[in-house]
């Protein structure tokens, strides 16, 4: 650099030569970076349209072809003439897609002003987006109406994510009749999922109670998948492919709905339960739980007021007396022990024991009382006819209790039925063993002896009682219950019988069989307690009337139950059949705080009688105040009032033994003359 004047620096020179060769450099640089990234890019889009080429196009696939589950037809119900008891009709409903539809919130805003959306529906929408995964569609209301669809469709674009879906929703043509005995479907939870698998999240509904949940797999059927091509928007465009459903399985029951119609009649306004069943077969004809419930309240998912109505209701009508229920048989086991005592060796049918009216175990004080005056001279026949305790009092401590135990077993007692509902109660016979678990006190010689009045521990569904009332009936065999007698798995299909389980012998003496059947027939064709249930009656029945008592006497005192308050009444049941000489069918009757089997069950089981064999529907009970005659345990004739449904006694009752020691039937009430309203078979 040279000084310039005045003290300047001296400008440099240039150097054409140096900036050139830097300008190449820099160019050849710039080149390289160009050309290694055209090499890149050609190398990727190499490996997109050429290495990657079938994978992306299976995606690109993917995207325009979606596959869509379809949901089969859930199987119908059908009774045993044919008429549906349970079946689809045609809905739509809003599915959301979490992923999809954005913020749930504003998206649940927005939906309110085009579809009415009810607390309900958002809260269990809400629950079931919180457990869910946010790919899989969560319905957010059931049951969308024609004009909300409509005005759906209008808006649709407004909603990704939002899917308006058609299906086939569950209906219960019979609404209460049946309930306790088809069940009821429910929205499908994540706990259904959990239990079935995440492939059971494709149907809408699943089987709560009753046959839709002991048959839930077989009428819900078989998934399939079509192939739906779609626009950029995801709007279908049309199908390009199917694996079509399976529906699901059609089930024909025995049971007979004009039979269910004429017992829910026959009951009037009395809480309680029945069962009917073919003695030959064991499939069940009727089968009610009183007081009943609407099932169609719960396919998409009850109100809380509804909810809240049914759980509040004293009477629980959502309890299935039948299956989950049971209580002491009473008098009702007396013909099963009678027949214990004869084939375990200890009684002859014409074995005679003078009923005093109080039998006392030897080295004990203290009696168990017999309903009346006590019966004399009393055989098997005539024990079972009139109900005498003390016949049964004192073969049952002669039998012992674990020899007593073991024939209750044997006539399937303590045992479920079989039938084919979901949590049967197996009840309780009474035993060293059972108290042996339960109790840490000693089996004592008295509750042996009320044992064999079916007192004390027993419990016992009406289920029961009706299986082995039915096995007297037929000879012997105790036959399982069923109440679907056959299935098909298309509606072009035939239908196919279930398989018949086996039906062991409850005895393999005629003689003693008959000797009982002699003393049901008796109960009511000669001079039982049942004597008035057989006026006027064109066929012959054979039964057995039973008091459960729930409050025991005082001191010696006689106990009237309908002077207790109603929650405490006796319970009244009776168990028979019918015609007796060619049975078709046999049944057992409990009735809630109804007083005494003779008086209050017995009309009943003759109302059902008469609706099966007679096509006649039960007439409506007499007016509070009309006098009948009332026919008394010995013979007499007094008067009764009727008071509603059941019968006020105008005279004392007779003695009722203290709620621990029996369940004597004391003079039972007539049949209310009555005009069939309208044939039903």
């Amino acid at each position: 650099m040279i000084a310039g004047r005045r003290g300047r620096p001296a400008r440099r020179l240039r150097n054409p030569e140096a900036e050139a060769q830097l300008f190449r450099g820099r160019a050849l640089l710039g080149f390289a970076v160009v050309l290694l990234s055209l090499a890149g890019l050609a190398g990727w889009y190499f490996k997109l349209q050429v290495l990657d080429h079938d994978d992306y196009a299976k995606r690109s696939e993917a995207n325009r072809i979606k596959p869509r589950p379809v949901v089969p037809g859930r199987g119908l119900i059908l009774d045993r003439e044919g008429r549906i008891l349970a079946d689809n009709v045609p809905a739509y409903r809003l599915d959301v897609t979490p992923e999809e539809a954005g913020d749930p919130q504003a998206l649940i805003e927005a939906l309110s002003q085009v579809v009415a959306l009810a607390p309900e529906d958002i809260e269990r929408f809400e629950a079931a987006r919180k457990g869910a995964r946010g790919f899989r569609a969560i319905p957010l209301k059931l049951r969308i109406s024609d004009d909300e669809a409509a005005r759906f469709a209008v808006e649709r674009w407004r909603f990704p994510g939002v899917e308006l879906v058609p299906y086939l929703n569950r209906r219960y043509p019979y609404g209460e009749l049946l309930a306790h005995v088809v069940g009821y479907v429910g929205r499908t939870d994540e706990d259904d999922i959990a239990r079935f698998g995440e492939a059971h999240g494709v149907f809408t509904h699943t089987g709560r109670t009753g046959l839709e949940r002991y048959y839930d797999e077989t009428l819900r059927g078989v998934v399939g998948y079509e192939q739906v091509e779609t626009n950029v928007e995801g709007r279908a465009l049309g199908r390009l492919g199917l694996v079509p459903a399976t529906a699901g399985a059609d089930l024909r029951l025995s049971i007979d709905v004009e039979l269910q119609q004429a017992m829910v009649a026959a009951f009037g306004d009395m809480q309680g339960s029945a069962v009917a069943v073919d003695p030959a077969t064991g499939q069940v004809l009727a089968m009610v739980s009183l007081p009943s419930y609407d099932p169609n309240l719960f396919v998409n998912g009850i109100s809380n007021t509804d909810y809240r109505a049914l759980m509040d209701d004293p009477a629980r009508p959502l309890f299935n007396r039948n299956v989950l229920g049971g209580g002491p048989p009473g008098s009702i086991v007396k013909p099963f022990v009678a027949l214990a005592g004869v084939d375990s060796g200890l009684r002859t049918p014409e074995s005679r024991v003078f009923s005093t009216g109080e039998f006392f175990i030897p080295g004990q004080s203290r009696g168990y009382r017999d309903a009346g005056r006590g019966g004399g001279w009393v055989d098997l026949r005539d024990s079972i006819s009139r109900s005498i305790n003390y016949y049964y009092y004192k073969l049952a401590y002669d039998m012992g209790i674990d020899r007593l135990a073991e024939y209750m077993h044997r006539y399937g007692f303590g045992e479920p039925t079989g039938i084919d509902l979901t949590g049967e109660s197996a009840g309780i016979v009474p035993s060293r063993e059972w108290k042996a678990k339960n109790s840490r006190e000693p089996w004592y010689p008295g509750e042996t002896v009320i044992a064999g009045i079916g007192q004390g521990y027993w419990v016992a569904t009406a289920l029961q009682m009706a299986r082995g009332t039915a096995a007297i009936a037929n000879g012997g065999r105790l036959h399982p219950l069923r109440l679907v007698a056959e299935r098909r798995t298309g509606y072009d299909a035939p239908w196919s019988p279930l398989p018949a389980a086996p039906a062991p012998r409850i005895t393999d003496n005629p003689a003693h069989l008959r000797a009982v059947q002699e003393g049901m027939e008796n109960t009511i064709h000669g001079r039982g307690t049942a004597v008035a249930m057989a006026r006027g009656a064109p066929y012959r029945m054979a039964g057995k009337t039973g008091t459960a008592q729930k409050i025991s006497r005082r001191g010696s005192a006689s106990l009237d139950p309908r002077t207790l308050p109603y929650h405490l009444r006796h319970q009244a049941l009776f168990a028979g059949y019918a015609p007796a000489e060619n049975p078709t069918i046999a049944l057992a009757v409990v009735v809630e705080h109804g007083g005494y089997g003779g008086s209050t069950a017995a009309p009943i089981a003759r109302r059902i009688f008469d609706a099966w064999l007679l096509g006649e529907m039960p007439a409506v009970p007499a007016a509070e105040g009309e006098e009948v005659p009332m026919v008394d345990l010995f013979g007499g004739v007094e008067s009764a009032v009727l008071a509603g449904a059941g019968a006020s006694f105008a005279v004392p009752a007779p003695d009722t033994p203290d709620a621990s020691d029996a369940s004597g039937d004391p003079a039972p009430v007539p049949l209310a003359p009555s005009v069939p309203e309208r044939a039903t078979r």
